[in-house]
């Protein structure tokens, strides 16, 4: 297939890199800023592009893997599709952001997606929603050797995906951030945490969360949770988090 990638960041590369290692003519890469576009057109051996209104109007795949807030604009300032189809990769934007286009559809990594993290789409679970049962199947014809482990969502699953990976990814991320932080006032290196770390992960591979639940909480030890809360007293904020997140465990465990 010829396609267009729209885009030049972290998703787009995965996509143009991936589709391109697949034997697929990567046509044209459009990014607003010149250099990027030309960065990923190079690595694919495309066309770079930094003008909608020079945008390739013969592709068979059009994938918008911008941010999810410039998605909107990016539409509205692209040239009629009438041949090809138009996707986007966002987890928390509708399909009917397309609706412009005659043929459209939603290609979803539910993935962390990094540059500097080689990732193996094998193992990435990829959400496909589209207008119509053909422009379905031509998407789940394009992904499918690439990435195998695909499956149909509407926009409202591929939401509730979007808020979960969230939950499991940014938050606990955010949560070691704070951990880090936590240590390092009492001089402590963050690696004595990796091995914890890894296990809390690999537990949840096997078992439910609510199975795996330890610590304070869970016992209701509110002397600990007190000690605890006592010593982030420097921090309000660190404050209401920790007694959020441990009030939230204790009513779990109660219902």
């Amino acid at each position: 297939m010829n396609i267009v990638i729209l885009g030049s960041g972290n998703v787009a590369t995965l996509f143009a890199q991936a589709f391109y290692q697949n034997g697929h003519q990567i046509a044209q890469v459009y990014s607003r800023q010149s250099a990027n576009a030309k960065a990923l057109a190079d690595a694919v051996k495309a066309q770079a592009t930094a003008d909608l209104n020079q945008l390739n109007l013969e592709a068979d795949i059009y994938l918008i893997a911008v941010a999810d807030s410039a998605i909107p604009q990016v539409v509205a300032d692209m040239p009629s599709i009438t041949h090809g189809i138009v996707v986007h990769s966002s987890g928390a934007t509708p399909l009917e952001v397309l609706n412009r286009f005659p043929k459209k559809g939603v290609i979803y990594p539910a993935q962390s997606i990094s540059k500097q993290v080689n990732i193996d789409m094998i193992h990435v679970p990829i959400g496909i929603e589209a207008d119509d049962a053909a422009t379905y199947q031509t998407i789940h014809n394009l992904i499918s050797p690439i990435a195998p482990h695909l499956f149909s969502c509407n926009t409202e699953q591929r939401l509730a995906l979007h808020l979960a990976a969230v939950l499991v990814n940014n938050f606990p991320n955010a949560l070691f951030n704070i951990a880090q932080q936590v240590l390092e006032r009492q001089n402590l290196d963050f690696d004595l945490l990796r091995p914890i770390i890894l296990e809390t992960a690999n537990k949840v591979q096997n078992h439910l969360p609510s199975e795996v639940q330890t610590g304070p909480a869970v016992r209701n030890d509110l002397g600990t949770i007190n000690r605890h809360l006592h010593f982030l007293s420097y921090s309000n904020e660190l404050t209401q988090i920790y007694q959020h997140l441990s009030d939230f465990i204790i009513k779990s465990r109660q219902k």
